[in-house]
Parts: structure tokens; C-alpha cells; sequence
């Protein structure tokens, strides 16, 4: 996994740091280190730094160190370390250490006599080794995602000798930004894309951060716009996950939008070569979040029953043109209400043919809802009470949701 500040706090020859605040946070993941030399650090960090602060270049008083906090916890920095001594800052006020502690930021204490040229030459090796480290292991996963490798004994070889723990269960779980082509649709292209790459670096650091807390996780890959998690599915661990995903996904929501995040879960993986497997799974899971359960935005492959069928079947002409044949009849594009029979049709089967129950769930008088079944039998042909056809409107309702068709004409 990437370095975090309990790593670089543990780095030989560092042993003079001294954590001051935020031990809690020390699982955040450091991008790389930056050294502030301006009054302000918002417009020179991107989310995941190391901050530096010396005092050589500016006066650092309480108040401006009160400041890079508030920044930095609005830019997501992943620590700061302030330098203190007789020269410049001559200690860190309790009323820093308090604010670091309530905006969750790791804060270390450098003494001066603990050289900077040191201490960034220690941290910038350690980064660039284990930068080294995580592309090799990303490589090894996303040649197992997309079944592009050699072979699977050597694949497994280079797994073990970069530390990839591969030999116990795992789910592969996607998770996608959606409403890109909205967000450029309605915004300058230059805000636009820093909306997304903020966006996208918010959830990334997200991601690193949990996967930082895992024994021996795998590292997050990402593949176009996917980002992929392998999470391990052992004792209550993927419950906790599946739980996690739920709340990051709430947590997040302000500082994405008007970018919405869909996450897609596969079943068990418990061999390598069924990674790839296991890709197609969650990006199946993914698309039936996005179109059918956008409330919810995750959903479980192993849950999805006959639509783990519909979501494998690639020719999605013969998947649109079974369900404009069996749902077409109903469908009114004169009408205010177009698919008023379609809603009505999708209650009765919900409840099992009872007309009372689909009655209420509609909000209708049950005479009003025998008046459109008798048209859902004239214009469809068929009974309502034929469990052949009851069979085909079923499968027909969930192509109609899963693919957005209630938006698009059928004909």
C-alpha cells in the first residue's frame, strides 16, 4: 500500500519526529512531501502532501499556523510537520495541537537540529521505493483484471516476490463517478475538469485511507474511470466493507457533486485467475446500480438472481427488442402518463396478483385498477393470469429498468 504518516514516522533516522496530534489519522496515505514556503499552502498542495513548515520565509504565528490547518484539512492534506526551535517557531501552540486533533490532521513536531535535507531526502527515497513497489504490484493485478498475462504460474511468482497476497478470498468491487457528461455539459471545460479531478482525487484518498487500515490489503488500480478495490472476504470483514461503502459514499456526496459515485461488488474471487472474472461481475453489479438503484448507488452481484442472466447476454439489441415486443402494446406515447399500464402491470406482479394490495401500493380504487387491466389485456393480447406471459413481463419490467428504457421510446 502507499506510505502512510505511521510509515514515514517509523522511517530509520527519523526516530527525533514527535506526533502531536491526529494519531488516529496516521493510516492517511502521503503522496508526496511539500515545504511551504508562502503565507498559505491552498494553492500550491493537491491533496495527499506532507507539509513542511519551517517559519524561515514567514512569520509563523499562531494564527497563521491555525490557517494551514484550515487549508489543509480543506485540501485534503495527508499531515503536517512543523519545525520548531529557538530560530523561528519556537513551539507549537496548544490551541494548533487542539485544531490539528479536531480536523483529523496527523501533526508532527521537527526540531531544528533534526536537519530538513535529512529528513526530505529520507521521505522522498521512501516514497519513490514504494511508488516503485505499487506499480509493479498494479501491474500484476490489472494483467489479472484483464486475463493480458504470460502466464499464470509466473504471474503468481511475481505476485509472491512483491508482497501480493493473492491466496485468500477476495471481492472485486468498482466504483465509478457518474455524470461526467452532465458536469462538462453545464460548466466552462477548465471548471469542469478541475471539478472532476478534485472530485477524483477526493475519492482515491478516500479509498487509500480504508484500504491503509486492512492487514495486508492489495492496492487500489484503476482502469479508464473505474477505481478497483480487491476487498478480502474473511469473518465480518466484507460485511464491514459492504458498510463502509455506504457511509463513504453519503460522506462524500457534498464535495462530489453534482457527481454522483455507483459502486458495483462481485461475488467471491478465491483464485488469481478469476480476477477477471470477478472485474466483469462488478461492472455488471455497477451498470444495474447506476440505471436501477441510484438511491441506494451499490449493488451486489451475488444478489441479483435472474439479472446475473440479463447483465451476461452482450447483444443488447436482442435484450431491447424482447422487451419492446412483450411491453410495447402497453406503452402510450399520447398519453401524459406513458407507461401507465407498464407501472400498473409491474404492481400486480409485485404483489402476487392480488388486486386489492396492488391497488393500494398505486394509490388507486381497486375499479379504477380493474379498468386498466381490462385494457392490458385488450391491448396486449393476453391474459394477466397466464404465467407464461406473467414470465416474459417479468424479465421484460427488469430489462426495461436496468437499461433506462422507460426514457426512450420504444418504437
Amino acid at each position: 500500500m502507499n506510505l502512510t504518516v505511521g510509515d514515514i514516522l517509523a522511517l530509520p533516522g527519523l526516530e527525533a519526529l514527535r506526533l502531536r496530534a491526529g494519531q488516529r489519522h496516521c493510516h492517511r496515505p502521503v503522496r508526496w512531501y511539500y515545504v511551504a514556503e508562502n503565507e498559505g499552502i491552498a494553492d500550491w498542495v493537491m491533496g495527499g502532501e506532507l507539509v513542511f513548515v519551517t517559519g524561515i520565509n514567514h512569520t509563523r504565528d499562531e494564527a497563521n499556523l491555525l490557517r494551514l490547518l484550515q487549508e489543509g484539512h480543506q485540501n485534503g492534506i495527508a499531515g503536517m510537520v512543523i519545525l520548531t526551535g529557538e530560530a523561528f517557531i519556537h513551539a507549537i501552540p496548544d490551541s494548533v495541537v487542539a485544531q490539528a486533533d479536531a480536523l483529523g490532521i496527523p501533526l508532527i513536531e521537527q526540531p531544528y537540529m533534526l536537519k530538513m535535507v535529512i529528513v526530505t531526502q529520507l521521505v522522498g527515497t521512501a516514497l519513490v521505493q514504494r511508488d516503485s513497489l505499487l506499480r509493479s504490484q498494479r501491474e500484476i493485478l490489472t494483467q489479472l483484471l484483464t486475463g493480458d498475462y504470460p502466464s499464470i504460474e509466473l504471474t503468481r511468482q511475481r505476485a509472491s516476490h512483491l508482497q501480493l497476497t493473492l491466496n485468500r478470498p477476495h471481492r472485486v468491487i468498482t466504483l465509478r463517478l457518474s455524470g461526467i457528461p452532465a458536469l462538462f455539459d453545464n460548466a466552462p471545460p477548465d471548471r469542469a475538469e478541475a471539478q472532476l479531478q478534485a472530485a477524483r482525487q477526493a475519492l482515491r484518498q478516500a479509498l487509500e485511507e480504508r484500504l491503509a487500515t486492512l492487514p495486508a490489503s492489495l492496492p487500489l488500480v484503476t482502469l479508464g474511470e473505474l477505481f478497483i478495490l480487491f476487498w478480502p472476504e474473511v469473518d465480518a470483514a466484507f460485511l464491514d466493507g459492504k458498510a463502509w461503502l455506504g457511509e463513504m459514499r453519503q460522506s462524500l456526496s457534498p464535495s462530489l457533486q453534482p457527481l454522483s459515485l455507483f459502486c458495483g461488488l462481485s461475488c467471491t474471487v478465491t483464485q488469481a485467475h478469476h480476477y477477471r472474472r470477478g472485474l466483469g461481475e462488478a461492472r455488471r453489479a455497477l451498470e444495474v446500480a447506476e440505471s436501477m438503484r441510484p438511491d441506494k448507488g451499490i449493488c451486489d452481484f451475488s444478489a441479483l438472481g435472474v439479472l446475473q442472466l440479463l447483465t451476461a447476454i452482450p447483444d443488447q439489441e436482442l435484450l431491447n427488442r424482447f422487451m419492446k415486443e412483450t411491453l410495447g402494446p402497453l406503452f402510450a406515447t399520447n398519453r401524459k402518463h406513458p407507461a401507465l399500464l407498464i407501472d400498473t402491470l409491474e404492481a400486480i406482479l409485485q404483489e402476487n396478483g392480488n388486486v386489492i394490495k396492488a391497488a393500494e401500493r398505486l394509490g388507486i380504487h381497486r375499479n379504477t385498477l380493474n379498468q386498466r387491466l381490462q385494457r392490458i389485456e385488450r391491448q396486449s393480447d393476453h391474459r394477466v393470469n397466464d404465467p407464461q406471459w406473467r414470465l416474459n413481463v417479468s424479465v421484460a419490467l427488469l430489462i426495461w429498468r436496468m437499461s433506462h428504457a422507460q426514457q426512450q421510446e420504444f418504437l
